[in-house]
């Protein structure tokens, strides 16, 4: 079979890729909308005419970087600032003792109310160290406005929070803070339950003893000048120490019946308890007692002798004045 060329068709084959480029630019020129926008950008272009819509589309604003961790805190600037940063990561920390010391230091600033309610949310506190500092600088506050929060306290599941709030109620002259030196002294609580009675695995233990004495502002030094006597018992004795300081804290309770649980703790085993019973009873000014008390004139231990008899000489006085009258 013979081939025939075909002139035409060669010719084809050689136009037809001209063609498509052809095309291909014409659509280019018709659609430009079909462009990418940075081959738009690329074009020279007379800054005089453009409109300011072009424009905004053209350079768009730049935003502002936020960083990935969120927006970042506020660096103190003044000493003050300072300070608060430093209280309050230590107030609301993860560390018992740093709370507790952070909150307690409140106390020293008595009409700041930031302090005031940094304290008051303490002592709703999951440790009771936190809560008796709490009541401890509300304490230190005199913030007769946390009497309510303080009366309630005193029926805290844990001993040492109770004993703080009864030191700060005391200190502001409440009398319902005398219901748990009244409890600590006797074992029993003259109104509502005993809480501290109930816990007395507590005031067994010398070192609760020690915190119960010192940390939370109970105190039993001095009184009747043996206070350092007083110190040195806390390792061998039990708790006489706080039962003696909560006997101190009764000389001023104006319940009759703080004189007779005074009366009767000068019987006491403990020396410790005995001279500040003698001390209470001779502060209160009540010669009822005279009688009693001149039975320890004779005591083995000097504190309690010398105790007696400055407590003889005393309630002598105020019998023989109020004969005079």
């Amino acid at each position: 079979m013979r081939t025939v060329a075909l002139p035409g068709i060669s010719a084809f084959v050689l136009i037809a890729p001209c063609l498509l480029f052809a095309q291909q630019q014409s659509t280019t020129a018709v659609s430009p909308a079909l462009t990418n926008a940075p081959a738009q950008q690329q074009q020279p272009t007379n800054p005089g005419s453009r409109t300011p819509t072009h424009e905004a589309v053209q350079q768009p604003a730049t935003k502002p970087q936020v960083s990935a961790a969120g927006p970042q805190p506020k660096v103190p600037q003044t000493p003050k600032e300072v300070a608060w940063q430093i209280l309050d990561t230590a107030c609301t920390g993860d560390k018992t003792s740093d709370r507790a010391t952070a909150i307690r230091v409140l106390g020293l600033m008595p009409n700041n109310a930031k302090a005031l309610k940094l304290a008051e949310k303490a002592l709703k506190d999951d440790k009771p160290e936190v809560r008796s500092a709490a009541a401890a600088a509300l304490g230190d506050m005199k913030s007769r406005a946390s009497i309510p929060k303080l009366r309630a306290a005193l029926d805290d599941d844990d001993p040492l929070v109770a004993l703080a709030a009864a030191h700060s109620l005391e200190l502001m002259h409440d009398d319902s803070a005398y219901e748990v030196y009244y409890e600590v002294l006797t074992g029993q609580r003259k109104a509502s339950r005993g809480l501290i009675a109930s816990q007395t695995s507590i005031l067994k233990d010398p070192k609760k003893v020690a915190q119960l004495g010192f940390e939370e502002g109970i105190g039993f030094i001095p009184f009747a000048g043996i206070g350092w006597g007083a110190i040195k018992a806390i390792t061998k004795d039990d708790s006489s120490p706080v039962r003696a300081a909560a006997a101190k804290v009764l000389a001023k309770d104006p319940d009759p019946a703080a004189t007779k649980a005074l009366a009767d703790a000068v019987g006491d085993k403990s020396w410790l308890v005995r001279a500040a019973a003698l001390e209470a009873l001779a502060k209160r000014g009540d010669a009822s007692v005279l009688d009693t008390v001149q039975l320890y004139v004779s005591d083995e231990k000097d504190a309690v002798k010398y105790t007696a008899a400055a407590a003889v000489l005393r309630l002598m006085a105020i019998k023989e004045k109020k004969g005079q009258k």
